[in-house]
């Protein structure tokens, strides 16, 4: 066989097998075993060739010397894991040593805003053409975990603190990646949410909220694309490492949602390679000597069965067989200039407007006044965070240069750094800005949070903006009425003066077309379009994950299980400084005639909703519509608790002033469903729900009762320990309990479903009671047997740790 011919049996399953039955042990070794850093083992012999792959998810970093060397330095891998973020000089781009110049596009967390999954379609296709470019076969993105708690050192990775809105974003960019010829490697399974101790933190999560909300993006990731590549997480997960982990990698991904492709490693992030094959991680990454050598032995000592590392061995030929016909399609060569006029667009389109009074923005001003720019961040704006995610930007926007492009003729354009170079006061440059905004029109601020606190290996200590960008802000507000501030930020920041400047503009770390796109929304050549795909807290108190994170003696309790983001402050009634998918325009949109294609839903039943939007403002802008599902709290007690509302369905809509669109939701039965842990899968309650569609998590616009015939009551399992009014208010338990007791009891049927009655009352568990009521122990073997039949006859698994 070539390494032509190996491209023709992508998706011949039973080729694949004997091509892997050719193979010696120590070539199935090196198959599932990195080479160097970033590539696979190529097996000469059969004609199986390496594979490249590279970070990141925004932008290609590809370092030539790390690609071609087949030792895996690990000085050079800590090197890039450390690697910063910030601008060396005014204007200039990071030189990563080695690294080629690419297009950085926005962060996830940024593009996260736009909540349009075309546009990270399109981002994905451009990063496409770039790596094919350099025959790099995978792209080592998304990262999809979720936003739990913005102290995250990576949550600028990631999409949002909600699994639909970043499992659909993270599908987005995967299509657009994989129909373009390059595989994606969807990140990092599962519960990667804080930065301490990552490599052995356990992340102890309940399973309801484990699968409702950590997995369940990757579940929709995954069934929307199909990513050639799944990422195990450094951290365990309930207690083992999610690399070695049989029930999340067969049980959940493979078995329960069907995975097809191929397992991969974390960087380094196996610590038993003999566990982990066998548990279904297919590729070591990168090469590691110890481990290859540890894996060899316990293939010979009997510990992993070959089976194993055949199975392991046929993914990777089918990876390897998929990325060589791939290579084999056309796609053209990058035009950096067209991707840099797509990072800008994105850019303008992931900014969120999150306050503008009294007419603030855009800024409109005229012949002979003043606009006075302030901040060091105009000259060298933060445009990405640290870690491996770094790019090295072909080019990058400088905000004071775009915006006296776009200046009016005759406006004076002055700009005043504010604070020392590194972010630190500067009482001189400090009292230039206040004495320079006396003659200016408008006031513009760039502030951000400090260079590289965001990125691999360390979590955010606060929320705060660096100290003298608040006090220079805080002073400028109170002599100025037209203070506009531009923020870059990995995640939610803190503002104590949001109440007193004009306007603020939100970018996050927007890629290198920045520059260029604040200055068109300052100006309104562009609408800021984006909302908020995080809640923006008032105080960092009020975080739901904040007791506890990063965790202590090596367990991260997720605490709010499944309360996390907008959940957890609706539930509590807490009012937030930004909700969750809230933004400002510079037009306005109406929302009406919501109508629900039927007023009942049966069992297995689709839903659709139709609503109407209008733009009734003077520009043409994208209005973001929010479908959530609403759940009355006079329900509480009665079954389950859920949400007061959750996010099931977004649309993005474009419209001129005046015009009119209809848009349309779809609803499936999942989209009504509950993880229910005592039959280990999702189940639809009864009930009344609310159909709620609106501008945001806090601005529902229309509602409309909806009620929802389910799939059966929730039960849960049954033991000898469960207390018995619950045990009799379960279906098919007195059914089958009452013949039985009759018999302990010598007694008729009506005699022992009178004594069940009568045990009813009791806060004992079933056994203790019976004992007590009978005056002797029953049979404690036969009554395990006949709660087992109950909860076989309610669907409830039995076997705990397949839950």
């Amino acid at each position: 066989m070539t390494v032509e011919d190996i491209a023709d049996i992508a998706d011949d399953r039973a080729a694949l097998v004997e091509l892997a039955a050719r193979l010696t042990r120590e070539e199935k070794i090196d198959l599932v075993s990195g080479r160097g850093l970033f590539s696979t083992a190529p097996i000469p012999r059969l004609g199986i060739p390496a594979i490249v792959m590279v970070d990141g998810p925004n932008g290609l970093r590809y370092v030539p010397d790390q690609i071609t060397r087949e030792d895996a330095d690990l000085g050079a891998f800590l090197a890039a894991v450390r690697t910063g973020g910030e601008d060396e000089e005014a204007g200039a781009s990071l030189l990563l040593g080695d690294s080629l110049p690419a297009t950085c596009f926005p962060a996830a967390s940024a593009l996260a805003n736009s909540w349009d999954v075309g546009l990270s379609f399109r981002m994905g296709a451009a990063l496409a053409t770039e790596a094919r470019a350099l025959g790099v076969s995978i792209l080592l993105g998304p990262g999809i975990n979720l936003r739990r708690c913005p102290l995250a050192g990576r949550g600028f990775e990631y999409y949002s603190e909600d699994p639909v809105l970043s499992g659909d974003m993270a599908a987005g960019m995967i299509n657009g990646l994989q129909r373009n010829g390059v595989g994606a490697s969807l990140k990092h399974l599962a519960c990667n949410n804080a930065e301490a101790e990552r490599t052995s933190m356990d992340s102890v999560v309940e399973p309801r909220a484990l699968h409702e909300l950590y997995l369940l993006g990757f579940e929709r990731a995954i069934a929307a694309s199909a990513p050639w590549t799944v990422m195990t997480s450094y951290n365990r997960l309930n207690g083992t490492h999610t690399s070695a982990d049989p029930w999340l990698l067969r049980q959940v991904l493979r078995d329960r949602w069907g995975y097809g492709g191929t397992v991969v490693s974390d960087w380094h992030g196996i610590q038993d390679r003999p566990a982990a094959l066998v548990a279904g991680n297919d590729l070591d990454m990168p090469h590691s000597a110890a481990r290859k050598r540890r894996l060899r032995a316990a293939l010979a000592g009997g510990q992993v069965p070959p089976q194993a590392l055949d199975e392991a061995c046929v993914n990777m030929l089918a990876l390897v067989s998929r990325a060589r016909a791939a290579a084999r399609t056309h796609v053209p060569t990058p035009d950096f200039a067209a991707h840099h006029r797509l990072a800008r667009h994105l850019a303008a389109r992931s900014c969120v407007l999150l306050a503008n009074r009294r007419g603030a923005l855009p800024l409109a001003p005229v012949d002979g006044e003043t606009l006075l720019v302030v901040g060091t961040g105009a000259r060298s704006p933060q445009i990405q965070g640290a870690g491996s995610a770094v790019v090295r930007p072909r080019a990058c926007d400088v905000p004071l240069d775009a915006l006296r492009a776009l200046a009016p003729p005759g406006v004076r354009l002055l700009h005043c750094p504010g604070w020392a170079d590194d972010g630190t006061p500067d009482t001189a440059r400090h009292a230039e800005a206040l004495a320079a905004a006396r003659g200016a029109r408008s006031v513009v601020v760039f502030a951000s949070t400090p260079p590289s606190v965001s990125g691999e290996n360390a979590d955010r200590r606060s929320l705060d903006l660096l100290a003298a960008h608040d006090a220079l802000i805080s002073e400028l507000a109170r002599t100025h009425d037209r203070v506009i501030v531009v923020l870059t930020h990995p995640d939610a920041v803190l503002l104590p003066w949001a109440d007193d400047v004009a306007a603020i503009l939100s970018a996050g770390y927007a890629g290198q077309g920045f520059g260029g796109a604040i200055a068109d929304l300052l100006f309104g050549h562009a609408n800021p379009s984006g909302k908020l795909s995080v809640t923006w807290p008032a105080r960092i108190e009020d975080c739901p994950a904040l007791p506890g994170f990063p965790g202590e003696n090596g367990k991260h309790l997720y605490r709010e299980g499944i309360f996390v983001g907008y959940r957890h402050y609706d539930r509590k009634r807490i009012a937030p400084l930004f909700p969750f998918g809230f933004g400002l325009s510079y037009t306005r949109f109406r929302y009406s005639d919501l109508v629900l294609d039927s007023a009942a839903l049966a069992p297995g039943q689709d839903l659709a909703v139709h609503c109407t939007v209008t733009n009734t403002g003077t520009r043409a802008g994208h209005e973001i519509c929010q479908l959530y599902l609403g759940r009355d709290a006079s329900q509480r007690g009665t079954g389950p608790d859920h949400p007061d509302r959750a996010l099931k369905s977004f649309s993005v809509v474009e419209l001129a002033p005046g015009e009119s669109r209809q848009v349309t939701f779809t609803l499936g039965p999942r989209d009504f469903a509950w993880f229910d842990v005592a039959s280990n899968g999702w189940r639809v309650p009864d009930g009344m729900v609310t159909i709620e569609v609106g501008a945001s998590s806090r601005d529902i616009r229309l509602s409309a009762p909806l009620r929802v015939t389910g799939d059966g009551t929730a039960a849960r399992r049954l033991t000898l320990h469960t207390p018995p009014g619950i045990v009799l208010a379960t279906d098919h338990a007195r059914r089958l309990l009452v013949p039985w007791l009759a018999g302990q009891m010598t007694a008729d049927d009506t005699a022992a479903d009178a004594l069940l009655e009568r045990c009813g009352a009791s806060f004992l568990g079933l056994y203790d009671t019976l004992s007590w009521s009978l005056g002797r122990e029953p049979d404690e073997d036969g009554l395990i047997a006949l709660l087992d039949r109950i909860n076989h006859a309610n669907g409830i698994v039995t076997d705990e740790g397949t839950a």
